[in-house]
């Protein structure tokens, strides 16, 4: 088990990583194909963005930082962390198709309700407060009853993360709810998450096992909550598609015409629009 176990945590941490960073596509394919980002919440765009901001920033610090791989066997009875080169290159991979997502929202259709809600502005603003605040406090060491360290930091961003991904699902359900649609929605992207979720949960267990050291879990508390709330999230919108508003669409998208046919069934796009966008 010894000379098997790492392999096997390998395998399974770059599976997740394939499944986890392909979910991001379906939903860029799907608005580039349709031209539209009408059916996709925008909070949760920006929160994507946010949010993985913050856990590239963690995973670098952890994976990279000399400083705060010191820190945190200081914290923790000399034990290494178990971030991995896969987590690293994940969080990075998912910021930047994020971006991208995100930036389809400026030159594809959209409906004028689709804007950044004061809820989520509110939360992006106080929680970057927050992260000034500990840089100045970290700085010019500021006493809070103990020293911050930048470790503290990295903890603050991936409990960020934590907060966004638990948050982050929340506008999207919503809107399908109140459309009874899951149109302009991909099923794509959630299967591959739900894939993905699964898998960060058993490696990060294995990883424990193996080490003999179940800290390993509580020291990397985003990427276990992270398996945990995504599986949630992926079970209730997997039966809004496929039991709840099953009638309001196909389950999968074969077509880019089929899909066209859709949006302007739900009235989303209009058949001028379509034609625009074709010619």
């Amino acid at each position: 088990m010894d000379s098997i176990g790492p392999v096997v945590s390998t395998i399974i941490g770059w599976t997740y990583f394939i499944a986890w960073s392909s979910s991001f596509y379906p939903q860029f394919i799907l608005n580039y194909r349709t031209k539209s980002v009408q059916g996709l919440s925008i909070d949760f765009l920006y929160y994507n963005v946010y949010g993985f901001i913050c856990y590239s920033i963690f995973n670098l610090s952890f994976y990279y930082s000399e400083s705060i791989k010191e820190e945190y066997k200081e914290r923790y009875d000399n034990k290494d962390n178990l971030v991995r080169s896969n987590d690293v290159f994940f969080a990075v991979h998912a910021m930047f198709i994020s971006m991208l997502t995100l930036s389809q929202t400026f030159y594809y259709q959209r409906h004028p309700s689709q804007r950044l809600s004061n809820i989520a502005k509110y939360f992006i603003a106080i929680t970057f407060t927050g992260i000034l605040m500990m840089v100045y406090g970290i700085l010019f060491q500021v006493n809070i009853g103990r020293r911050l360290l930048w470790i503290d930091l990295m903890y603050y961003l991936s409990y960020i993360k934590l907060a966004v991904s638990l948050i982050k699902y929340v506008p999207q359900a919503y809107l399908n709810f109140r459309r009874k649609s899951t149109v302009g929605w991909s099923i794509q992207n959630i299967l591959l998450d739900f894939t993905g979720g699964v898998l960060s949960i058993i490696q990060l267990i294995l990883d424990a096992f193996l080490s003999g050291d179940w800290s390993g879990i509580s020291g990397d508390p985003v990427k276990f909550g992270l398996g945990f709330q995504s599986i949630a999230f992926d079970i209730l919108f997997m039966l809004q598609h496929f039991v709840f508003y099953r009638n309001h669409k196909h389950a999968y998208l074969n077509t880019v015409d089929e899909e066209r046919r859709r949006l302007i069934g739900e009235g989303l796009v209009t058949d001028e629009e379509i034609g625009s966008y074709s010619s």
